[in-house]
């Protein structure tokens, strides 16, 4: 696994007075990006990359990479890592359950038999209008198949953090580029066990989890295509709420999981692509401490990061679900 020189930068931007953020690699274990607070850095973002094999236990809290979401003002992950209920549900994370290759199907949501590897890991900035931002990037990631030998996917990831709008305390937007080196590639799987998911910390309180939907008498069960979906929770007293900004030029009729009281919601894209042809899946995450904005607020983010004009109509506000039964 290689780690480049990682160059160190400052965030600011016109939204909210934006404060200090740097980049930090340790150690082939994560890159993160830390808050620069009136004493110390505190850790905002962390993209976890160990990979190791020794032993099934290493195996399993390394099998696959994702982006934990730090508190700065505690330091504590609000997103779930390895062990504890569903293991492999940790933090901003992407796999498909039924990824078919050349007619072969293989499960890159459990990790059966298989695993993503990150292979390279740097970080650096960049300026636009929005200010100065950070990146972290994976410009090769490999998912095996059956053998480590057997390469069915080559991903490229983006992590980038941008200033956050008001009230919130980190944007980043994640950007997945799924190249299918391995042949003709079926994207597949159902909404609980594919696509791009946000998963909060095991220690949720599951009685106090609440979706908001873009759409009247919303019903995430049947309804497709949602442009965004905001979700708040409460862990350890503290509470949070997320939105997912799905881009529009991610497949169409995307079904979301988004009614779990544990807290995990994301998007199910499903498609298929030929042998070297790539998949682009994008999404902004926006994190915010205490309550959801408005509806409209949600809406008018969604058209900064879509580059649309559309009104929101109406919206739906539902207390979660208890979690289907295990199979």
């Amino acid at each position: 696994m290689t780690f480049l020189p990682l160059i160190l930068l400052a965030l600011t931007g016109p939204q909210q007075s934006a404060p200090t953020f740097h980049a930090h690699i340790q150690d082939r274990e994560y890159v993160e990006i830390r808050y620069q607070g009136k004493e110390k850095q505190n850790a905002v973002g962390r993209f976890m990359t160990a990979y190791d094999i020794s032993d099934p236990k290493k195996r399993e809290e390394t099998y696959k990479p994702y982006l934990h979401i730090i508190d700065p003002e505690t330091g504590q992950a609000i997103t779930k890592g390895a062990g504890g209920e569903f293991t492999h549900h940790r933090g901003i994370f992407i796999g498909w359950n039924k990824l078919t290759v050349n007619g072969k199907t293989y499960d890159r949501w459990h990790m059966t038999g298989g695993e993503q590897v990150v292979k390279e890991a740097t970080a650096n900035h960049s300026l636009s209008s929005l200010g100065q931002s950070t990146y972290i990037r994976a410009p090769k990631i490999v998912w095996t198949g059956t053998t480590r030998d057997e390469i069915l996917i080559e991903e490229s990831r983006t992590m980038h953090f941008i200033p956050a709008p008001t009230g919130a305390f980190v944007q980043v937007d994640f950007t997945s580029a799924l190249k299918a080196v391995g042949g003709d590639t079926v994207f597949d799987g159902d909404p609980e066990h594919a696509g791009l998911h946000f998963r909060p910390t095991d220690a949720t309180d599951r009685a106090n989890t609440v979706y908001l939907y873009p759409k009247a008498e919303a019903n995430a069960h049947k309804d497709r295509d949602y442009p965004w979906v905001g979700m708040t929770y409460t862990t350890e007293g503290r509470k949070y709420s997320v939105v997912m900004l799905s881009h529009p030029e991610n497949p169409t009729g995307t079904a979301w999981s988004a009614y779990r009281n544990y807290g995990r919601f994301g998007a199910f894209y499903k498609t298929a692509i030929k042998k070297d042809e790539t998949l682009k899946i994008q999404a902004r995450f926006v994190i915010y401490k205490d309550e959801l904005p408005s509806p409209e607020t949600i809406q008018m983010l969604w058209n900064s990061y879509a580059k649309k004009r559309e009104t929101l109509v109406a919206s739906t506000r539902k207390a979660a679900e208890q979690p289907a039964p295990k199979k």
